[in-house]
């Protein structure tokens, strides 16, 4: 099956590969990684928050990984952002919350961020639209195809920004 996600990634030439898991699986990036002998941290959650002013903005972090909320305000610019709820998640992204692709679908402007923690796995499992269906891509690969902003989003100790 040939969906937007891949669609996208060839017209952009970038290199990926399909993985297919079963449909039963249950939701969570540590059984997906399971299902291909990975782990949780490679799986990456693609999360949509809302900032006060309306703009929606995509996250990316490890499927292990929880965002420190200081950090997201700093780097969206905002003190007051929410995860969006799952009727806003569908509107902005034409998906639903479980498989959302981090690219594709996304205007001019839109504005996306990747934890600067998984720049340092070899390869990243991504939704490709329909539970079942995943995408590995490197990093860097990532990077270009969400056109992702690389910030700090899990570490505490260590600012938001990078030089």
């Amino acid at each position: 099956m040939n969906l937007q996600a891949h669609d996208f990634l060839d017209g952009l030439g970038i290199p990926y590969e399909r993985g297919n898991f079963p449909q039963e699986t249950e939701k969570g990036a540590a059984n997906v990684a399971a299902c291909f002998g990975m782990r949780p941290r490679q799986m990456v959650k693609t999360l949509i928050f809302e900032i006060d002013s309306g703009e929606r903005i995509l996250v990316m972090v490890g499927g292990d990984q929880n965002v420190v909320s200081g950090h997201l305000k700093k780097v969206a610019g905002s003190r007051n952002i929410q995860l969006a709820s799952p009727e806003a998640v569908k509107q902005a992204t034409g998906y639903v919350i479980g498989s959302i692709p981090p690219f594709s679908w996304q205007p001019d402007g839109f504005r996306s961020f990747l934890d600067v923690f998984l720049m340092d796995e070899p390869v990243l499992g991504v939704g490709a639209g329909v539970w079942g269906n995943e995408i590995f891509i490197t990093p860097a690969n990532l990077v270009i195809a969400s056109r992702a902003s690389v910030v700090n989003l899990t570490d505490r100790d260590r600012p938001a920004l990078l030089d």
